[in-house]
C-alpha cells in the first residue's frame, strides 16, 4: 500500500491515502527508519522499503502491512 511518511511537530506521521488514515509513528525497528518495520498508534505494523538514511521527508513509499492490533 502507498504510505506517505512526514515529520510533524510531534514526531513522525504516516498517512495512508486509500484509507484516509493518518496516525503517528510510535515505534521503529531501525533507528534510521528505512528497511524495517514501524508501528502506528492504531496498532498497524508496516514494513518500509530499504532507502538511504538521508532520504528527505515527506515521501510516499510502497509499504507492506504485517499486523493490526484491535
Amino acid at each position: 500500500m502507498k504510505v506517505m511518511i512526514r515529520k510533524t511537530g510531534a514526531g513522525l506521521s504516516a498517512y495512508v491515502p486509500k484509507k484516509d488514515l493518518e496516525e503517528p509513528i510510535i515505534g521503529v525497528e531501525n533507528e534510521e527508519l528505512w528497511g524495517g518495520s514501524i508501528t502506528l498508534r492504531n496498532g498497524w505494523r508496516l514494513v518500509l522499503p530499504d532507502l538511504p538514511r538521508d532520504t528527505p521527508l515527506p515521501i510516499t513509499v510502497e509499504a507492506r502491512k504485517i499486523s493490526e492490533e484491535d
